[in-house]
């Protein structure tokens, strides 16, 4: 007799259900949310909303980062994650606020 046995998912949002839940999430995303300007060396807060297509990893939910450069509409956001490790992220415009 053989038995199947189905590999369990591990995927970006694996264990995160409660806290991508709707009332979690902002309803809809506004023109200001949407088109935002941010310079180089500008201190920014990572907040995850409203779309999931391009949604930077939920570790890096709010936390603060330091703007690198400009890449398209996104920026590379340099981000610390412990002591002597430094990450740097491409992170769209929505998902960023001022620090």
């Amino acid at each position: 007799m053989l038995i199947c046995m189905a590999q369990r998912s591990h995927g970006l949002f694996v264990g995160r259900t409660r806290q991508l839940a709707r009332h979690y999430k902002p309803s809809k995303l506004g023109i200001t949310t949407l088109i935002k300007d941010f310079k180089v060396d500008d201190r920014v807060i990572i907040v995850p909303k409203g779309n999931f297509k391009n949604i930077p990893h939920p570790r890096y939910k709010g936390r603060v980062g330091i703007v690198t450069e400009k890449r398209g509409d996104s920026y590379i956001v340099e981000v610390h994650t412990s002591k002597s490790v430094t990450r740097q992220i491409i992170v769209p415009q929505m998902h960023l606020e001022k620090a």
